[in-house]
C-alpha cells in the first residue's frame, strides 16, 4: 500500500529537501506550492506529483484536498512546511507595524490551520497519519527568555510570536487527536541556509529535513504534542 505525503512550500528549501528524503523511503510526496511552474519543476525533478497549494486561499487549499481524494483516497503524512519572514529595515519590535505581523500569521499560523482543517478529514482515513509542523527554536519562550541563550538577541516579533503560536496550535491538534493513531508533533530544522535568511544559515537544508521526515515515519509507539529538533526535545 503506497504512503502518501503532501509537504507545503515544497518546490524549494527544506520542503523539496523533505519530499526528496521521503521519496528515498519510498514515498508518494505531493510537492504543494503556489508557484505553479516552479512547483511543477520541482516535482518533476524530484519524479513526485505536483498540486497547487497557496496556504492563505481557503478555496484553492480545498481544492487541493479534493484532487488528494481523487487520486489517492487518503493522506498518511501532512507536513506544514510553508513560512515566511517578513524583512524590515528595523526589526526591533517597537518598529513591527501590524501589517507585518498580519503578513507573517497569514502563512505561518492561519495558513497551518487552514491546510490542516481541509486535510483532517484525508488523515483520518490512513491507518495512522502523521502531522509534522516546521517550528524553531526563536519560538522557544524558554529559550527567548534565557540571556545565555545565543538567540537571545534575535528578537523578532513578527516571525518569533508566530512561530510561539504555531507550537500551541500544534498542541491544540495533538490534544484533539489524543487517543487516535494520528500523531502530531513539532519539527525544529535549527538555522539553515535558505532563501528565508538569505543563506545565511549554517545547517544544510539536508540537515534541517531530518528531523521533520523522522516525525513523519514515527512508529505507533512514538511521541505526540511534541517539540524536537535533531539533539532531541526542545523546551516550550
Amino acid at each position: 500500500m503506497t504512503t502518501t505525503a503532501l509537504i507545503t512550500g515544497a518546490n524549494k528549501g527544506i520542503g523539496y529537501e523533505i519530499a526528496r528524503q521521503f521519496g528515498e523511503q519510498g514515498i508518494t510526496a505531493i510537492v504543494g506550492a503556489r508557484d505553479e511552474e516552479r512547483g511543477r519543476a520541482a516535482a518533476d525533478r524530484l519524479g513526485q506529483p505536483y498540486v497547487r497549494l497557496d496556504v492563505t486561499d481557503e478555496a484553492g487549499v480545498q481544492a487541493a484536498a479534493e484532487w488528494i481524494e481523487r487520486e489517492y483516497g487518503a493522506l498518511d503524512i501532512l507536513v506544514n512546511n510553508a513560512g515566511v519572514a517578513v524583512l524590515q529595515d528595523d526589526l526591533r519590535p517597537s518598529a513591527t507595524s501590524a501589517a507585518a505581523l498580519r503578513q507573517t500569521y497569514e502563512v505561518n499560523v492561519f495558513g497551518v490551520v487552514i491546510v490542516t482543517n481541509a486535510m483532517l478529514p484525508l488523515l483520518r482515513k490512513a491507518p495512522a497519519a502523521r502531522i509534522v509542523n516546521l517550528s524553531s527554536e526563536l519560538g522557544s519562550l524558554t529559550v527567548a527568555a534565557d540571556p545565555d541563550s545565543p538567540f537571545w538577541p534575535r528578537n523578532f516579533l513578527a516571525y518569533n510570536s508566530s512561530k510561539s503560536a504555531l507550537n500551541m496550535l500544534t498542541l491544540s491538534y495533538a490534544k484533539e487527536l489524543w487517543g487516535t493513531p494520528i500523531k502530531v508533533n513539532l519539527a525544529n530544522p535549527g538555522f539553515c541556509a535558505t532563501d528565508l535568511n538569505a543563506h545565511t544559515g549554517f545547517r544544510t537544508a539536508e540537515q534541517g529535513a531530518a528531523v521533520a521526515v523522522r516525525l513523519a515515519t514515527l512508529d505507533a509507539d512514538g511521541p505526540t504534542g511534541a517539540f524536537f529538533q535533531e539533539e532531541g526535545p526542545l523546551p516550550w
